[in-house]
């Protein structure tokens, strides 16, 4: 049965953070989330949540705030280079829902933010602390004492059960609490923009997600409809001799070939002077834990992008630690189980991902098999491939309390 008397403190209100934060609530712990930044602040704009991470969201009563802000796309159009109509569009939509049970949808990264910030904020059991200056955690035989900078200047002190970094890419739980590797280039750099959707009538698809293909360069790009925009995000290979992060490009530098292709030609024209740049950096930390102190989402694992799955890892990290964390008897083993259960899991999406970056970027003639593969596997080809990743069930039901145990401390309604 789980302990509703734990405290457990959680770097980063990012979604990592915050769905951990819900998954928690739910069990009845107290949940202190951390925050450098004054306010949530997520990075990047489109976001796809596929059916094994809206599965978790469900079940923390998020389904109507996302559907409020959402879109289904009916399919993906997977053009190769040069081609004006689509090799094959994978059937997304009503095929989706029928399959998995729920949508495969698309919205901005804020408006998700937002529905968890808010979802939160309803929850006595949560508080989140904004614009924190420091923090520092160790573990002793009692559990773990953690100290905190507040905004204000004040000092927090308190022994709590746990401490999750759910602070990202560049984590200071995994660089300085746990000792571990700093973040690593990919060798790919991110340009991302949205586009007023009328400003693309014509040259994608309203309904649909596009998958752009060319040698050495691809992009994807989605309806955000609750905002009238297009999603764009453009990856390219970059040398790390040619990157500086201090004085960043300001336009992406793309190989000649994709002048030639009509859909590309469009959209650097159209988003000149409004892209936004990204290096784009991994994480594989050796170890995801130490005593009382864990890593989830991209803090532990941060992948390529290129199965749209970095966000849904994290949703999943969120839904299998929370029952662990308030079930086993310390933390310790919470975060040993919650490793094994899930290392497997992760390494096969990001080796799927990983995959994906070199296919998307091949050259000619290799296309030429690469292409006949997407065509010959049809619109619904992967469902069968990747029925182990959107059918994967994360989402616990926790567990009910006896009449004397009941949590203290659940859903507040304020605003």
């Amino acid at each position: 049965m789980a302990n509703a008397g734990r405290t457990i403190y959680i770097a980063g209100a990012g979604i990592a953070g915050m769905t951990l934060a819900l998954a928690l609530a739910k069990f009845g712990a107290t949940v202190i989330i951390l925050e450098r930044n004054k306010k949530v602040q997520e990075v990047g704009a489109g976001l796809q949540i596929s059916p094994n991470a809206r599965r978790v969201l469900n079940q923390l009563g998020l389904d109507k705030a996302i559907t409020a802000k959402s879109f289904e796309p009916s399919g993906i159009d997977i053009h190769p280079y040069r081609s004006k109509k689509p090799l094959v569009t994978l059937a997304l939509g009503p095929a989706m829902r029928e399959r998995y049970g729920v949508p495969y949808a698309v919205m901005h990264r804020a408006d998700l933010a937002d529905a968890l910030y808010k979802a939160c904020r309803r929850f006595a059991n949560i508080d989140m602390l904004f614009g924190v200056r420091n923090f520092d955690a160790v573990t002793h035989a009692r559990g773990i004492s953690i100290v905190v900078d507040e905004a204000s200047g004040t000092t927090r002190s308190a022994r709590i059960h746990a401490f999750v970094g759910a602070d990202g890419v560049s984590s200071e739980t995994r660089t300085r609490l746990l000792r571990g590797p700093a973040a690593t280039y990919s060798g790919y750099v991110a340009w991302r923009t949205t586009l007023a959707m009328d400003l693309l009538k014509g040259v994608l698809a309203p309904d649909k997600t596009t998958l752009l293909l060319g040698p050495g360069y691809h992009a994807v790009c989605y309806p955000l409809l609750a905002r009238r925009q297009v999603n764009v995000a453009l990856f390219t290979k970059e040398p790390a001799a040619r990157l500086d992060p201090r004085n960043p490009p300001k336009e992406p530098k793309l190989p000649w070939a994709a002048l030639r292709s009509p859909q590309f030609d469009a959209i650097t024209s159209l988003a000149r002077g409004s892209w936004g740049y990204w290096i784009a950096n991994t994480v594989d930390a050796p170890s995801w834990s130490e005593e009382g102190v864990g890593l989830i989402g991209d803090a532990a694992h941060a992948m390529l992008p290129f199965q749209a799955q970095g966000g849904a890892m994290a949703i999943e990290d969120a839904a299998i630690l929370a029952p662990l964390l308030m079930t086993e008897p310390d933390a310790e083993s919470a975060f040993r189980r919650f490793e094994a259960m899930r290392r497997p899991r992760v390494e096969r999406v990001r080796k799927i991902s990983n995959f994906n970056g070199f296919a998307y970027h091949l050259e000619w003639p290799f296309t030429i098999a690469r292409d006949l593969v997407i065509k010959a596997q049809g619109s619904q080809g992967h469902f069968k491939r990747l029925d182990w990743l959107y059918g994967f069930d994360a989402a616990p039901e926790p567990p009910v309390p006896p009449p004397d145990r009941a949590p203290r401390a659940v859903e507040n309604r304020r605003a």
